[in-house]
């Protein structure tokens, strides 16, 4: 696969174009940020350790039905991945009280609530990705009631798998971030499933293992991802045995 021009870049990762039309190779950065980019910094190996989760993570739907952009990786940090027109509205799972949602509601962080929790954000970083109802997505033609409807579905569905996934290693998953992309008529999973898109607690002890890490100047951000690797990979060599 040949790798040709960049033609995108965001915070995390960048975009470049291939001998494919419908292929891209999205390459995974070390750069991390928070709060819309206003904290910002450099961590060696992070998009290493995130191509690696992600990559597993998208093998694991795959084989359970949910349909992604995700194709190969290519290299440590690299991932083929098919060409997907990105819906800009962030799909967002929550089984635990945390982060934005305790501040909106006041609602003590850590508290499980009764039944998962889906909500949408317009993905702008100049407006600091506010929150939406549906039919904000609908008036401003960013999604129709079937392709939202069918984002809510896969979204619920990742969730159930992922919650398997990661309580089989000791893992609680609080809350994540989708987002999608139209393909050839369908609607797949699109961009990362990694600890900066997912908060992930240890279910012992609590300790934070994801990117409220850097956010909160906790420390040791690489080594809480190469943790969830390191489970992740233990799990799936004890599967494959």
């Amino acid at each position: 696969m040949e790798k040709r021009e960049k033609i995108y870049e965001g915070k995390a990762k960048a975009l470049y174009s291939t001998d494919s039309e419908n292929l891209l190779i999205a390459y995974f950065k070390d750069d991390t940020t928070a709060f819309d980019g206003a904290k910002k910094e450099v961590l060696e190996d992070k998009g290493i350790i995130n191509c690696a989760i992600s990559t597993v993570i998208f093998e694991y739907l795959e084989k359970n039905g949910v349909k992604t952009h995700f194709v190969e990786r290519l290299s440590p940090r690299e991932m083929l991945v098919k060409r997907c027109e990105i819906i800009p509205v962030e799909v967002v799972v929550r089984n635990v009280a945390a982060g934005s949602f305790s501040k909106r509601y006041g609602v003590k962080e850590g508290t499980p609530l009764k039944e998962p929790l889906v909500e949408y954000f317009y993905k702008n970083d100049e407006l600091h990705d506010p929150m939406v109802c549906p039919h904000h997505v609908y008036l401003f033609g960013w999604a129709d009631r079937e392709e939202l409807g069918e984002m809510t579905k896969t979204a619920l569905k990742v969730n159930e798998l992922l919650r398997k996934f990661f309580d089989e290693i000791d893992i609680q998953l609080v809350d994540f971030k989708l987002e999608f992309g139209r393909c050839n008529g369908e609607i797949l999973l699109a961009d990362e499933i990694t600890p900066d898109s997912c908060r992930l607690w240890d279910k012992s002890s609590g300790e934070v293992l994801d990117k409220d890490r850097f956010r909160k100047d906790m420390g040791k951000v690489v080594e809480s991802y190469k943790e969830v690797y390191r489970r992740i990979m233990d799990r799936y060599e004890r599967v494959e045995e």
